[in-house]
């Protein structure tokens, strides 16, 4: 799908574009033999500047390798398939590389991504040097970028062990965010955070779509996305089950088009677990 821009008459493809992706990988067998296994098959997504994506799914269904897979970080024996198009352009390795931390950045989901040696201030003005921000600029604008996580002034000077899990957390949405980049991919932002702060988290996100940006948060967390998202993507072993205005995800799901996508919200704990668990990636009795 694309949209047209009703004052120029120009015909504008959404920002990011995911169509069929699978993704799998080569390994060997014994001495020579290899075995090709897949991970990703058929997977379909699409954000738009001033959108907000969430995408959901159990452990395992592959919602980190997609993220992965767009930032052309995948590892050397990985074999890719589809289309991932950025601006309409299909996004190689060579233009991802070139993108990678400057137009698009990743939110990663470990915390291990810091560097251990290095203070928290100054991790985030490597963020902002390698976006682009001059060497003036990239203090200030680090300090800012911790400022509106709430992480308090002397945090700046925090080597990573010397932070709790949840302001590790909010450091590396601050190296993610401290410049411009039109696509943020936030794995997780909110594991290890008190309510408070994943609301606080959710709404920069939604703050920074709301001023031209795209962003996909990946996350478990259905409630806190529903309340944020434009749309919702449901992924399970691997494919896309369906795409949804963030608006059905209430009530029981009735607005839901798939079993497995009212299953997956009915069985949130404040949802009553009305349809019971979900084992494995698997609804019960399936």
């Amino acid at each position: 799908m694309i949209k047209t821009d009703a004052e120029e008459g120009a015909v504008v493809p959404p920002l990011l574009e995911v169509s069929d992706l699978s993704v799998g990988f080569s390994r060997y067998i014994g001495l020579t033999a290899r075995r090709y296994l897949p991970c990703l098959t058929g997977v379909s997504a699409r954000v738009d500047r001033g959108q907000v994506l969430g995408v959901i799914g159990v452990s395992g269904a592959g919602k980190s390798l997609l993220a992965h897979a767009i930032l052309g970080i995948l590892p050397g024996n990985a074999v890719v398939g589809g289309e991932i198009r950025f601006e309409g352009e299909i996004l190689e390795k060579a233009r991802s590389e070139a993108l990678r931390g400057r137009r698009i950045a990743l939110v990663p989901q470990s915390i291990a991504h810091l560097d251990p040696l290095v203070r928290a201030a100054r991790q985030v003005r490597w963020a902002a040097r390698r976006a682009g921000v001059s060497p003036s600029h990239a203090g200030i604008a680090a300090q800012d970028a911790l400022a509106r996580y709430r992480l308090p002034a002397e945090v700046a000077d925090f080597y990573p062990h010397m932070l709790s899990g949840g302001m590790a957390r909010r450091v590396l949405l601050a190296m993610a965010t401290v410049a411009s980049a039109d696509l943020i991919i936030a794995d997780e932002p909110t594991t290890g955070l008190d309510h408070t702060n994943v609301e606080m988290v959710m709404t920069c996100l939604r703050t920074l779509a709301d001023r031209g940006k795209a962003v996909m948060v990946i996350t478990h967390d259905i409630c806190s996305i529903a309340a944020i998202a434009d749309n919702i993507t449901i992924i399970r072993a691997g494919e896309t089950v369906e795409t949804a205005s963030a608006e059905a995800f209430c009530g029981r799901g009735e607005m839901l088009t798939t079993e497995y996508g009212r299953s997956l919200w009915c069985a949130l704990p404040d949802n009553g677990f009305m349809l019971g668990p979900i084992v494995e990636g698997r609804m019960a009795g399936e």
